[in-house]
């Protein structure tokens, strides 16, 4: 097994189409980076629920998920389920960001996701972001989309116990919903770590990554 590290990392970007996507998708990821790179920027770009309840708790939880981290948060209110309709509002704001950041790596949805919210954020970003490493994080959902990623992240249990902590402290509006519970998060991120060789993990997918092994 080879593993590649992300080296002097000092600026990411973190995608998502709804307020909880990024911290559900890649949340023990960002705890884990900013962890080990104190001061690390984070600019995050989150397309629906800008002046809600929904926007606050985002705040508020990507905070926690980035402690020690220089993070700009921005939501825009895009309606929920629409993206397709709105390509040019959330492309521009993609472009937006690119303008104000060199991230060294990119967190957003997969491309082979159920959702077109995040389907469609998913194929926006590198029209925007052409010549950087972005891993797409997986949501569970009714629709059974999950597949077979490529990149793990081990996660400590302690920071996979975080990580459903924090998720259940932030986002008292999504409490209600059937699927979002301590053993779906658990459970996803068991069967990832039992696929890499570690107690639990978050998965993603990689469409293209460029290696320098050279010295």
């Amino acid at each position: 097994m080879i593993r590649l590290g992300a080296g002097r990392l000092g600026e990411i970007v973190a995608l998502g189409a709804h307020c909880d996507d990024i911290a559900i998708g890649a949340g023990g990821t960002l705890l884990a980076l900013c962890a080990e790179r104190p001061g690390l920027k984070v600019g995050a770009l989150v397309l629906s629920g800008g002046g809600t309840e929904r926007e606050d708790e985002e705040r508020a939880a990507l905070a926690a998920f980035c402690p020690g981290a220089d993070i700009d948060v921005t939501v825009l209110k895009l309606p929920d389920g629409r993206l397709p309709s709105h390509w040019e509002e959330a492309k521009n704001a993609l472009e937006d960001l690119r303008r104000r950041t060199d991230p060294g790596l990119i967190l957003a949805p997969r491309t082979e996701d159920a959702h077109q919210d995040h389907r469609g954020l998913a194929k926006l970003v590198p029209t925007a972001f052409r010549d950087h490493l972005t891993l797409g994080y997986e949501i569970v959902k009714w629709d059974g989309d999950l597949g077979r990623p490529s990149v793990y992240q081990p996660l400590s249990p302690e920071l996979a116990e975080q990580k459903v902590r924090l998720l259940q402290e932030h986002y008292a509006s999504q409490r209600h919903r059937p699927w979002y519970d301590r053993e779906a998060f658990l459970g996803l991120a068991r069967i990832r770590g039992i696929e890499c060789g570690a107690r639990y993990a978050e998965a993603f997918d990689v469409k293209k990554l460029i290696l320098d092994l050279e010295g």
